[in-house]
């Protein structure tokens, strides 16, 4: 790993972009049932690879500074997951968030890596708000977003194919204002 293909360190993760050269790794993370299950479920290779251009690779282009990231262990180098942000689909609200295959659950690598995500959606891309969303059983990532600290504010459901299979979803958002202040 050059130090340059990553934009985004902490003390033991790195973000860089993801390429068509990642596809292989991502779609054995979307074959993995365990690990899907709050990412809407199991993809093909062809879904992935759909995925993959339209949702990250040309996303990149069309909003500069949005996106979904491959997170690395700085140690190993090795991939471990995505960190993102990004606009919901099918909607105008920019949301933070996470998919991390299971060696690297119960790390703190999502609160870790999110929390430095945060900080770059307030401080370096002046987002007025972030919001996240987290399936109802998926206890462990709504405790990630308020730690990082986004706020609990009911549920939401959402139209998009995308969401709306999985009923409604712990909302979460908060805003940069308030957000910097507690720094």
């Amino acid at each position: 790993m050059r130090p340059d293909d990553c934009w985004l360190t902490t003390e033991r993760l790195a973000l860089r972009r993801m390429t068509y050269d990642d596809l292989d790794w991502l779609a054995t993370l979307y074959s993995d049932e365990e690990v899907t299950r709050y990412l809407g479920g199991l993809k093909t290779c062809d879904q992935v690879e759909d995925m993959l251009r339209t949702r990250v690779i040309d996303y990149y282009d069309a909003n500069p500074g949005l996106g979904m990231w491959m997170t690395l262990d700085r140690a190993t180098k090795a991939p471990i997951g995505f960190h993102l942000i990004n606009n919901i689909q099918g909607e105008t609200i920019i949301q933070i968030g996470y998919g991390l295959a299971k060696p690297a659950w119960g790390r703190g690598y999502a609160t870790e890596m999110a929390s430095a995500l945060m900080r770059y959606a307030f401080e370096d891309l002046k987002l007025p708000r972030l919001a996240g969303m987290a399936s109802l059983p998926n206890v462990a990532s709504q405790r990630v977003l308020e730690k990082i600290g986004l706020e609990r504010r009911g549920e939401r459901s959402f139209p998009h194919p995308a969401y709306a299979a999985g009923g409604p979803l712990a909302w979460f958002e908060r805003e940069a204002d308030a957000w910097l202040a507690e720094r």
